[in-house]
């Protein structure tokens, strides 16, 4: 599963990256325990936008929100659940 990094936590990277540039991009993403990938999607996005979209962890505009987005991962995994004991009774016939 992908790490969900806060809005504020992708910033202090993107300033990490400014402040320690003699180290490169894969120097400070090794640094802060980041993917190379997102360090650079993060510099990029506050770059084009002024602003890093955020969808992870503290970045709801309401409970109500954060719990929408629990119920559609919670039932995104229950889909996948069922596919695969789909595809496993499916094949014990054969």
């Amino acid at each position: 599963m992908a790490k969900r990094y806060d809005k504020q936590f992708k910033l202090d990277a993107v300033q990490h990256y400014q402040d320690h540039k003699d180290l490169g991009l894969v120097g400070d993403a090794s640094n802060l325990g980041i993917n190379l990938q997102s360090l650079y999607r993060w510099k990029k996005e506050l770059k084009d936008s002024c602003d890093i979209e955020c969808c992870g962890s503290g970045n709801y505009s309401s409970d109500e929100d954060k719990e929408i987005t629990r119920l559609k991962r919670q039932l995104g995994d229950t889909r996948e659940a069922i596919d695969v004991l789909k595809k496993a009774i499916g094949t014990q016939g054969n």
